[in-house]
């Protein structure tokens, strides 16, 4: 990002989505998340879960690991490293626009 261009230029539109931030941020928080639970936590439903998921899966930055969990079938979500790092990037993004508004609170 260059000196001139606002920080709004540079949020990736991936990761920016609310549910997919979430799912990143949970996913960063616990380190393994289980589908399960991440549906519970950001009140989806399995089909949208699943696409936000795919979204994610196909950038690389997420991956997905089935198996079982006694007999049932459970899918588990890790972050990536490209996951980690697109994480930070937008956070720091997030974090610039809000010092542009902190630290000119007239402009309101």
């Amino acid at each position: 990002m260059t000196a001139e261009q606002h920080p709004v230029t540079g949020l990736d539109e991936v990761v920016h989505q609310r549910v997919r931030l979430g799912i990143l941020t949970i996913a960063h928080e616990a380190r393994r998340a289980e589908f399960g639970y991440l549906r519970t936590q950001l009140d989806l439903t399995a089909g949208n879960l699943s696409k936000h998921l795919s979204v994610l899966e196909a950038a690389g930055l997420i991956e997905l690991e089935k198996g079982y969990a006694g007999k049932r079938g459970r899918t588990w979500i890790t972050l990536t490293p490209a996951g980690d790092v697109a994480l930070a990037e937008e956070v720091g993004r997030l974090k610039a626009l809000i010092a542009r508004i902190e630290t000119n609170p007239e402009a309101r």
